[in-house]
C-alpha cells in the first residue's frame, strides 16, 4: 500500500488507538506496524478472526493474555549461553503460563473459533520448564533452598555459622568493659564482614582488624580477632552459596536456551492472538461491524473495473461519535466514479477520507464503523491526493505539488485500485483548472480505475451527468441556518448557494439581482431546477421518515395486542385447566362413594341396579373432563374444524399414527412414540378414515403404545436473565425457547439489561442461530429499550 496515502488518510492514528488495546509490548509492536493487505483470502481470514475474537470476548470477557511478556531477547541470550537474571526467568514462566491457559480456552471453543484455535497451534506448552523455574525461584525471584541439595546444605551451615558469630559479637557488645568503648552497642557489616563500632579514642584497646572509619573519624568499624575465624567461615559459606546459585541459574538458562525457538514462536503466536483480541476490543469501542468482502470476478466488463463500494451509515472513526454524521456511499454495477460537489466545510473531504480510511481498515482486518451489509472490494492500492486545512496534520500543498502527486498516482494505480482526489484542478485559473480536472478524470476512467473526486467546478457536474460510469453526488447546506448538514446525497449535483448565502447574510438585493443578470440564463434555469429537485427530495424524504415512524408505531401496537391476547389465552387455558382438575377430583370422589355403596349393597344382598345409572353418568362426566383443552391461536387464520388437540391421526407421508400435540392453520405437531413430527394439515386424517382409504395403522397404536393426549405447560412470556453469567443465561434462554415453542406461544420477551452489552450481544447471537426464532428486535422505550429483546417465534 502507498505509505504517503495511508498517512494522508490517517491510518497511523487508527493503529495507535488499536495498539492501546494490546496487552503486552510484542502485540503493541505488531499493531503499530500493521499494514493493509491486498490479498483477498488474507483479508477475509483476518476479518473472520476478528469476528471470532468478538464472539469469544462476548461469552468470556475475562479471556486475556495478561501476564505475557516479550521474552524473545532473553531466549536469544540464553541460547547464546548467557545466564539470565531471576526476573527474566519469572517473565518466561508467566508468559508460558498465560500461553497455556489461552490455548486451553481456545481449544475448548474450537467449534465456534476455528481460526483462532488454528493460531493457537503455534503456542508451545514447553513441558517441564515452568516446573523447573518454579522449583528454583520463588515469586519474588529469590533462589529457593530446594533448588539443589548442595544449596540447602550450604545455607543450613551458613545459618549456623552466622548464629555462632552473632552470639559471639552479642556477648562482646554486652560486656560492661567493652560497651563503654563502643559508639553504640550494635553489630553491623563492612565489606561483607561483621564488625562493631569502636570510638576512635579507644583504638588499640581491643585487638582487632579495622575495616572502615566514619566520615567524621570518630568511629572505627573493627572486627575483633576473636571472631575472625568465624567471620572467615561465614564469608566462605556465602561465596559457596553464590557459586552454587550461579551454577543453578546457569543450568536453568541452559534449559531455556534449549527451548528458545519454541519460546519465541509462542511469544509471536501470543502477540498475533492478542492483536486479534485488540481488534475485537477496538471494534466494540467504535460500534463497528464486519464488512462483506466482494471478490474480483474474472469476466470484467469493458466499461467497468468490477469494483464494489457500498458503505451504509459509515462514520469517520476519529471524529466525535456523538456529533459525526453518517454517510451512505454506494457505487453500483453501473458506476465506478463519483464527483462530489458542494460548499466549503460541507463534508466533501470527510467523505473522501471516510471512504479511504474504511477501505484501509478493512484490509487491515479491522471491522469498520458502518452498518451491517456494507460491502467492499479488496483493492491492490488506495491512493489519495488530499490537502486541506481541516486535516489533523496541516497540509501546505501547492498546485504544483498536487499535480506531481497525481502524476505519481497515475503511474502506480491499476484497475483494481481506489483513487481519491480532493479539489481536483484547484489552485490555478478556474477555466484552466476545470479543463484540467475533466482531462485527469477522463484518464482515470479510460484506465477503468475506481475514482472519487471532490470539486467546486460546475463544469464537473455536467461532465459527470453526461459521462458513462460517472455519477454526481453532493453535500447538503442548510440555507436557513447557513450551516452544512454533512449529509451526502448520491445522484444529485451540489448547488453553489453563493448568491443565496450572500443574500441571507444581508448583501443588498440589488447587488444580488445584478449578479444574477451576469449569469447565463441556462445556468439560472439549471440552478432553479436543481433547487426544485432538492426541495422535492427533502419533502419525499421527510414523508418517508414519517411513514417509517408510523409503521414502527403500528408494528409496536400490533405486537402489544398480540402480547395481550397471548396473556388472555394463557389465563383462559389456566382457568379451564384448574376447572378440569377440580372436576376430575370430584368425579374421583364420586366413584369412590359409588364403589363403597356397591360393596354395602352386595353385603346386604341388595340389587345393584339402583346405582348403575349413577355410575354411568359419572363415567360420562369423567370423559368430558378428561378432554384436553383446545388452544385458541392468536391470529386471524381460519380454525381447522375436523382436527382437535389430542386427536389420534394418521400421517399419510410416513404411514404411521400419532397424537396431535400442537395445531396450527397449516401445520400440526404429532407425537409418535417418543418422537415429535411436524406435518402439514392436509397430510393428516383420522385413523378410521385412513383405514377406509386403504391406509394402515401402525402396530404401536394397535398395541396401545402411544399415549392418548399430550399437553404442555405454557411458560411466562418474560425471561429475566439479568445478573447471570453468559453461559447460565444462554442455557436458560434455550430452555425457555423450547418451552415457548412447544406451548405454541407467538413470542417471548428477554430481559437482559444494558450494562456493558456483552450479555445482550451473546443473547442476540444465540437467537440468530436458534431454529425456533423467526425474528427479534430491541424492546420499546416503555419496556426498557435496548435492555430488552422481543423474540418472534417461528410458529404457524
Amino acid at each position: 500500500m502507498d505509505q504517503k496515502s495511508t498517512k494522508t488518510l490517517e491510518l497511523p492514528l487508527i493503529l495507535e488507538r488499536l495498539s492501546g488495546f494490546a496487552a503486552f509490548s510484542a502485540s503493541k509492536e505488531l499493531g503499530s506496524n500493521l499494514r493493509p493487505s491486498a490479498e483477498y483470502e488474507r483479508v477475509l481470514r483476518t476479518q473472520k478472526e476478528t469476528s471470532e475474537a468478538r464472539y469469544l470476548l462476548s461469552v468470556n470477557s475475562a479471556l486475556t493474555v495478561g501476564g505475557a511478556h516479550d521474552v524473545r531477547a532473553q531466549a536469544d541470550a540464553a541460547q547464546r549461553g548467557a545466564v539470565l537474571d531471576p526476573i527474566d526467568y519469572l517473565d518466561i514462566k508467566s508468559t508460558l503460563i498465560s500461553a497455556r491457559n489461552l490455548k486451553r480456552a481456545l481449544e475448548s471453543s474450537s467449534s465456534q473459533t476455528p481460526l483462532l484455535t488454528e493460531q493457537a497451534e503455534h503456542i508451545n506448552i514447553v513441558p517441564g520448564l515452568v516446573d523447573a523455574i518454579s522449583k528454583v525461584l520463588d515469586d519474588r525471584g529469590k533462589v529457593q533452598d530446594s533448588a539443589s541439595t548442595k544449596l540447602s546444605s550450604i545455607r543450613r551451615d551458613l545459618r549456623i555459622a552466622k548464629d555462632r558469630l552473632s552470639s559471639k559479637l552479642q556477648a562482646m557488645i554486652s560486656d560492661p568493659k567493652i560497651i563503654l568503648m563502643l559508639q553504640e552497642p550494635i553489630v553491623t557489616q563492612r565489606d561483607g564482614r561483621f564488625v562493631i563500632p569502636l570510638r576512635a579514642e579507644f583504638k588499640g584497646r581491643i585487638e582487632a582488624v579495622i575495616h572502615d572509619r566514619s566520615s567524621s573519624g570518630a568511629t572505627l568499624f573493627i572486627e575483633p580477632i576473636a571472631v575472625v575465624n568465624l567471620n572467615n567461615q561465614v564469608r566462605e559459606l556465602e561465596l559457596a552459596e553464590r557459586d552454587e546459585i550461579h551454577r543453578i541459574l546457569a543450568e536453568l538458562s541452559s534449559l531455556v536456551g534449549d527451548r528458545a525457538d519454541e519460546i519465541k514462536e509462542t511469544v509471536e503466536a501470543l502477540a498475533t492472538l492478542d492483536l486479534t483480541f485488540a481488534k475485537a476490543k477496538y471494534a466494540e469501542s467504535i460500534q463497528a461491524n464486519e464488512p462483506i468482502l466482494a471478490a474480483w470476478n474474472q469476466g470484467i466488463p469493458a466499461h467497468h473495473p468490477n469494483s464494489t463500494l457500498r458503505l451504509i451509515s459509515a462514520r469517520h472513526p476519529l471524529l466525535d461519535p456523538e456529533g459525526v454524521v453518517a454517510i451512505d456511499l454506494i457505487l453500483d454495477e453501473e458506476i465506478f466514479a463519483l464527483v462530489i460537489t458542494g460548499p466549503n466545510t460541507g463534508g466533501k473531504t470527510v467523505a473522501l477520507k471516510t471512504t479511504g480510511l474504511l477501505v484501509l481498515m478493512t484490509q487491515c482486518g479491522l471491522h469498520i464503523p458502518a452498518e451491517s451489509g456494507s460491502e467492499l472490494s479488496v483493492f491492490d492500492g488506495v491512493y489519495a491526493d488530499i490537502g486541506d486545512e481541516q486535516s489533523i496534520e496541516q497540509s501546505l500543498s501547492t498546485f504544483s505539488s498536487h499535480i506531481s502527486n497525481i502524476i505519481r498516482i497515475q503511474s502506480l494505480a491499476s484497475p483494481r485500485s481506489l483513487v481519491l482526489l480532493d479539489e481536483l484542478g484547484a489552485g490555478t485559473d478556474p477555466q484552466e483548472g476545470a479543463a484540467l480536472a475533466k482531462a485527469i478524470l477522463s484518464q482515470f476512467l479510460e484506465q477503468r480505475i475506481t475514482t472519487i473526486v471532490a470539486t467546486h467546478y460546475p463544469e464537473m457536474k455536467a461532465f459527470a451527468h453526461i459521462t458513462s460510469g460517472v455519477r454526481n453526488a453532493s453535500v447538503e447546506f442548510n440555507l436557513e441556518s447557513l450551516r452544512p448538514t454533512y449529509h451526502l446525497t448520491i445522484g444529485l449535483p451540489g448547488r453553489s448557494n453563493a448568491l443565496a448565502i450572500a443574500e441571507r447574510l444581508g448583501l443588498g438585493k440589488a447587488i444580488v439581482e445584478k449578479a444574477k443578470e451576469t449569469l447565463s440564463p441556462d445556468d439560472l434555469r439549471a440552478e432553479s431546477l436543481l433547487d426544485e429537485i432538492h426541495r422535492q427530495r427533502d419533502t419525499t424524504r421527510d414523508e418517508l421518515q414519517d411513514a417509517r415512524i408510523a409503521k414502527d408505531e403500528a408494528e409496536g401496537l400490533r405486537e402489544d395486542l398480540q402480547e395481550k391476547l397471548g396473556q388472555i389465552e394463557q389465563e383462559r387455558r389456566q382457568i379451564l385447566e384448574n376447572a378440569r382438575l377440580e372436576g376430575e377430583a370430584r368425579i374421583e370422589q364420586l366413584q369412590e362413594e359409588i364403589l363403597e355403596l356397591r360393596r354395602r349393597l352386595a353385603r346386604a344382598s341388595q340389587p345393584l341396579e339402583v346405582v348403575e345409572h349413577i355410575s354411568t353418568e359419572a363415567v360420562t362426566l369423567e370423559g368430558e373432563f378428561k378432554e384436553p383443552i383446545a388452544v385458541t391461536k392468536v391470529d386471524d387464520a381460519s380454525i381447522v374444524s375436523e382436527l382437535r388437540l389430542g386427536d389420534r391421526v394418521h400421517i399419510r407421508s410416513i404411514d404411521t399414527v400419532g397424537v396431535i400435540t400442537e395445531l396450527g392453520t397449516e401445520n400440526a405437531e404429532v407425537q409418535v412414540g417418543r418422537l415429535r413430527i411436524r406435518a402439514k394439515i392436509d397430510e393428516l386424517t383420522h385413523p378410521g378414515k385412513a383405514e377406509a382409504q386403504g391406509g394402515k395403522v401402525s402396530s404401536d397404536l394397535r398395541n396401545g403404545a402411544l399415549i392418548s393426549s399430550f399437553s404442555y405447560d405454557t411458560p411466562p412470556l418474560e425471561l429475566d436473565i439479568r445478573g447471570r453469567t453468559i453461559e447460565g443465561a444462554l442455557e436458560e434462554l434455550e430452555k425457555r425457547l423450547d418451552a415457548a415453542f412447544l406451548a405454541g406461544m407467538p413470542f417471548v420477551r428477554i430481559i437482559h439489561g444494558k450494562g456493558t452489552g456483552k450479555l445482550r450481544q451473546a443473547v442476540r447471537q444465540e437467537l440468530k442461530n436458534n431454529a425456533y426464532v423467526s425474528s427479534f428486535k430491541p424492546g420499546h422505550q416503555s419496556e426498557g429499550g435496548d435492555g430488552v429483546t422481543r423474540v418472534k417465534l417461528a410458529i404457524s
